[in-house]
């Protein structure tokens, strides 16, 4: 074997590979340097707990600079073969795996093939000739372990020892590779869960780390109450956060790659009792359908959807609570318009998606940068369609009435229980009722309903008691049978798998704009525009109960407060 190169000089081609193949920027390099200078570490594994690159990204590097073969795990043999002389711990401690054994020498997957220590050891040892692989140290550590407990022995005893000082040190012990692991593995289950924001919520006995799936949030586990602070701080380090300020509320934003998928992971922090409570929405671009028809439009609905879409000018509002799909519904519809055709400009907080062909425009409320200051600005850039994330004051819906008034169609959001609240609320932010009948086409109201898992869900007929009670007999609704969740291996025995819209549509035709008019309520309008044809969300969900798309459990737990309507 020929001599290793200089140390430093090693060190230095590692990095300058990695910045040149586009692993990691000059300045991190840089900060990793000074890290290694301070703690006398090793400069790939410094990168690899700063969270500046991965694990596999420095191997791939070592195998190109030392023109040896990289080995996945996956190449690994079943079985390692027995080499005479070689002792599992001398194994473990220096991250070694036997890969082939031949008469006169030996293969080994080494996660540091350049230790010549560890290479002569080896040769005196066996009296074999040793050709060295690149592999990754987590993966010869699982392969050594396999079959027995050391391994998992071995992870405890590093959480208890690297959790010991971890008030004094808490940026130290967020970049111990125990801990980057426990995060990654929290991050990574979103794809398993089809979970869409991760909670860590801190208590007294630890960190419970909760998950939301389709609209219902359950405990997975909980992280002792030594980490807690560490896992916390992993997070605000991935998110660019100051991890020092633990008093105030603070939002960022994480990208990764889960399981080969892009996520954008939107990180918001505040602090409670015992210590700082970290949500993290997920946002996959892969599950946004971009397809009106996939998100659960009745044909009726969807026509009238498109046909206020289609208006030159005018509101076109969808109202709903936190969580119930208004921004998926807007990005849908603004992906079915023609950018090519249109100028289309959006104001967001934050931007979730990005859309190709669309100009979008991020609010920044600490430089002043609000809704309505975007609006007046953006009036100038001559759009044609206009979509505000949310009307949240007067001012904002005063500039969106004066846009659908000088020609332009803007899409919005506003947190109402119903189509017809959207009316009153309009004119609790100062709208006056003649600007409401001149600016607003229509509005759409929505939830999302669980729906049942086609694998397990369970059929029964429904008595006529029930039919009429829940009103699928005066709908003209006779199902020989409704289904029930049932729960199996494919729903995580929940008995839903994915979710699936119900919507009310309220168009202001002539007989809504003299009710606005004329001040009724929005129980008022309400009844009115169910006379005129418009069905309700629970009697839309019942549609959706009687096809077999969701259980009228879950739709009564969705729509409680709209039974009686």
């Amino acid at each position: 074997m020929q001599n290793p190169a200089d140390p430093e000089d090693k060190l230095a081609r590692l990095g300058e590979l990695l910045v040149g193949t586009g692993k990691l920027s000059a300045r991190d390099l840089e900060r990793a340097a000074s890290a290694r200078q301070e703690t006398g570490g090793v400069l790939g594994p410094v990168l690899i707990n700063l969270g500046l690159v991965s694990e596999i990204d420095v191997a791939q590097a070592q195998a190109q600079l030392l023109g040896i073969p990289f080995v996945p795990a996956d190449d690994f043999p079943v079985l390692a073969p027995e080499v005479q002389g070689l002792q599992g711990d001398f194994l473990r401690s220096h991250h070694v795996y036997p890969l082939r054994l031949d008469e006169s020498s030996l293969t080994v997957a080494m996660a540091a093939p350049d230790d010549a220590f560890a290479l002569k050891a080896l040769h005196l040892a066996t009296g074999l000739a040793i050709h060295p692989c690149v592999a990754l140290a987590s993966d010869i550590q699982r392969a050594l372990s396999s079959g027995d407990e050391q391994g998992k022995t071995e992870e405890a005893d590093d959480f208890d020892a690297d959790s010991g000082d971890f008030v004094e040190h808490l940026k130290d012990l967020a970049s111990e590779a125990p801990v980057i692991r426990m995060v990654n593995q929290i991050i990574g289950r979103v794809t398993d869960l089809r979970a869409s924001d991760i909670h860590l919520e801190p208590f007294d006995d630890g960190l419970h780390v909760r998950y939301r799936v389709d609209g219902v949030i359950r405990t997975d586990e909980v992280v002792s109450p030594q980490l807690s602070a560490a896992v916390n701080s992993r997070v605000k380090l991935m998110a660019h956060l100051d991890i020092a300020e633990r008093r105030l509320p603070q939002d960022g934003r994480i990208k990764t790659r889960v399981k080969g998928r892009e996520l954008d992971l939107r990180v918001s922090t505040i602090p409670t009792v015992h210590g700082e409570s970290v949500v993290m929405r997920v946002l996959d671009r892969t599950s946004v359908r971009y397809s009106l028809d996939a998100i659960g439009f009745a044909p009726e609905n969807l026509e009238r959807f498109n046909h206020l879409l289609a208006r030159p000018h005018g509101i076109l509002l969808i109202t709903g609570p936190t969580g119930s799909g208004k921004t998926t519904t807007l990005y849908t519809a603004l992906s079915k318009l023609d950018a090519d055709a249109f100028k289309i400009i959006t104001v967001e907080e934050p931007v979730e998606y990005q859309l190709e062909g669309i100009n979008q425009i991020q609010v920044h409320q600490q430089i002043g940068l609000t809704f309505a200051r975007a609006l007046r600005s953006i009036l100038r850039q001559d759009p044609d369609i206009i979509m505000i994330g949310e009307m949240r004051d007067g001012e904002t819906a005063q500039i969106a009435v004066q846009s659908a008034l000088t020609g332009h169609l803007v899409l919005s959001t506003l947190h109402t229980n119903t189509a017809a609240g959207a009316i009153t609320r309009l004119q609790d932010m100062g709208i006056e009722p003649y600007l409401i009948t001149s600016s607003v086409n229509g509005v759409l109201s929505q939830r999302l309903v669980r729906r049942l898992c086609e694998h397990c869900k369970k059929p029964y007929a429904p008595d006529a008691a029930l039919q009429v009670s829940i009103g699928l007999q005066r709908m003209g609704l006779n199902p020989v049978h409704l289904y029930k969740a049932q729960g199996c291996e494919h729903c995580r025995q929940t008995g839903y798998s994915g979710r699936c819209g119900i919507h009310e549509m309220l168009v202001i035709d002539d007989r809504m704009r003299r009710g606005i008019l004329d001040g009724l309520d929005a129980a008022s309008l309400h009844n009115k525009a169910t006379e005129a044809g418009m069905h309700t969300l629970y009697e839309d969900g019942l549609r959706k109960v009687a096809a077999g798309i969701t259980s009228l459990d879950e739709l009564l737990r969705v729509t409680e407060d709209h039974t009686d309507a």
